[in-house]
């Protein structure tokens, strides 16, 4: 126990100074970008004064070590600073709007593994005949149709053309449908393509050979063979879950997603610093959760793995 616990402090070290890294990336980024959010948020007739007085209050008149070093005291005392664009508390902002993009990304990642898993599977113990082919060519078409492309596809399709569902919003559980299964699509390709490259090469080790020579189904087979192969199929999930979070920027934007994803562009056109450096963060935080989440799953799957 004090060993996992040993390992778990050295994770949240490293995740912190991995947020601190962000932060000053961020921080920098915004030094350099053209144009000024104080003359953007005064409007194009105020005056200088005036927008003096902006630069002042967002503290965008001090030298960048001492913002960042502003910046990383308030974050310690879970103040993320207020959006330049509604003068409401960032966090505030950001908890009213956050659980929309976990609800679709948990959703669009579910829809993935539910039908990128069988799929993989079906065309690893199929190999070289036409249930492979299919496999693949669902697999190349997933990763290779962007995200905002296979969105407008369903809205055309299913809201104008068979006017079945809702293109847009987040008024009831039928608008959930085409934004998650936008977000499905490209992570049940990249799980399929991965499970079936690690079944096919597991299908091919001598214990399954010999499980095989024992008379064992072929269903019992491949199961012992998942087992055993899930668990970089896992780190594709993980993976895909960080990924789905970032595609549902465009999702969010083409759906008109109340998420955090769509406010981050609402906030980048705004110039509002301080709510796109939170939203950031949070993308940052959830990601390197995911990240502990999954290690930690690793060692449920196979007790052979041992990360501390």
């Amino acid at each position: 126990m004090g060993s996992f616990v040993n390992y778990c402090f050295r994770r949240l070290v490293a995740a912190i100074i991995t947020l601190l890294g962000a932060i000053a990336v961020l921080i920098f980024t915004f030094q350099v970008l053209p144009g000024d959010p104080a003359r953007v948020i005064a409007g194009p007739l105020a005056d200088a004064e005036t927008v003096a007085q902006i630069r002042h209050q967002m503290g965008l008149d001090q030298p960048v070590v001492e913002q960042y070093l502003n910046y990383v005291k308030n974050l310690a005392r879970g103040d993320l600073g207020t959006s330049a664009n509604t003068h409401e508390p960032v966090l505030t902002e950001i908890g009213h709007r956050l659980p929309y993009t976990i609800a679709l990304a948990v959703f669009g990642t579910l829809l993935g593994v539910i039908f990128g898993i069988p799929l993989g599977i079906l065309s690893a113990t199929r190999k070289d005949r036409w249930q492979d082919t299919f496999g693949s060519i669902v697999g190349v078409m997933g990763i290779s149709l962007p995200v905002f492309w296979t969105g407008i596809l369903l809205i055309v399709l299913f809201a104008v053309v068979l006017r079945m569902l809702p293109a847009g919003g987040a008024d009831g559980p039928l608008n959930y449908i085409l934004p998650s299964v936008t977000l499905g699509i490209f992570s049940m390709a990249i799980v399929s393509r991965m499970t079936r490259s690690t079944m096919i090469e597991t299908l091919n080790q001598d214990y399954i050979r010999t499980v095989r020579g024992k008379g064992v189904r072929e269903f019992t087979a491949t199961r012992h063979a998942l087992h055993n192969a899930f668990i970089p199929i896992l780190t594709v999930i993980s993976l895909q879950f960080g990924t789905v979070l970032g595609g549902a920027v465009l999702t969010e934007t083409i759906f008109s997603w109340p998420g955090i994803g769509r406010l981050l562009i609402d906030s980048i056109q705004a110039r509002d610093f301080p709510m796109v450096e939170g939203i950031v963060l949070v993308f940052a935080a959830m990601f390197i959760v995911v990240n502990l989440v999954t290690d930690i799953l690793y060692t449920v799957i196979d007790p052979r793995v041992r990360l501390y």
